[in-house]
């Protein structure tokens, strides 16, 4: 199968097989859900978990809004950036001898909000962006126009889980804080000028509340008016500028 005139996604079974091969990134494939397994389907199928790709099984009407050509049951949308790994990361910030601060977003599948949070992050000295590989927005043409091109600069890295990541960090040396509004503290009275890595969920669920346990500090964004919430990436920028703030004391 050829590619499609959109070149955000693949569709075709050896189309895709032969994009992994060549060390494309996928960020997300869509299989049908219904369909036979077939010798290449079976290839595919353990190529992706090789790869460690995010798979999602779903009817063939969706695939069919996707494309109409014969996507023959499966579609790769196509990473628009490359991802890294947060270890090694956070090993050559140490290395250079910087503070590091790190951003985990929690369920964040807006891909406006993604892209606001990773142009505030990129432009107030943030490492890594960390990302779920499910549940999260797509890196996407819009997510990237929206962080006007941040995402193109901003290491970011994609985690099976989040909670092991915050314990990894956790493990490493760094407080991690998570932003909700749950909290007692407020972000004007956390330590932000050691190693630290903040959170941020998503504004209908929040953070889970397995990593919200794990986190050794919540701090919240003291509200005056009547509504008690901002958007998501507003408070990513206001949290990110009071860290930097404290930073260059």
């Amino acid at each position: 199968m050829q590619k499609s005139i959109n070149q955000d996604f693949i569709f075709g079974i050896r189309a895709i097989i032969e994009a992994i091969r060549a060390g494309k990134e996928i960020d997300k494939l869509l299989i049908q859900q219904d369909i036979g397994k077939s010798a290449l389907m079976s290839e595919l199928l353990g190529l992706a978990k090789t790869e460690q790709i995010p798979l999602q099984r779903v009817p063939i009407f969706k695939l069919n809004k996707i494309t109409a050509k014969n996507h023959q049951g499966a579609i790769a949308f196509l990473s628009k950036i490359d991802y890294v790994s947060f270890e090694n990361i956070l090993q050559s910030t140490f290395e250079k001898g910087e503070v590091p601060l790190f951003l985990l977003l929690d369920s964040i599948t807006d891909v406006r909000n993604l892209g606001a949070i990773a142009r505030s992050a990129e432009g107030l000295g943030v490492h890594c962006l960390i990302v779920p590989e499910k549940n999260s927005a797509q890196i996407n043409s819009d997510a990237i126009k929206t962080s006007a091109g941040a995402l193109h600069h901003l290491p970011v890295a994609r985690v099976k889980s989040l909670l092991h990541s915050v314990k990894y960090l956790q493990e490493a040396g760094l407080q991690v804080v998570a932003c909700t509004e749950k909290a007692t503290e407020n972000i004007y009275e956390v330590d932000f000028s050691i190693p630290t890595a903040l959170v941020m969920g998503a504004e209908d669920t929040g953070i889970a509340t397995a990593i919200l346990k794990q986190c050794e500090k919540l701090a919240k964004i003291p509200m005056k008016g009547k509504v008690d919430s901002l958007n998501v990436s507003v408070s990513a920028g206001i949290v990110l500028y009071e860290v930097i703030r404290q930073r260059q004391k």
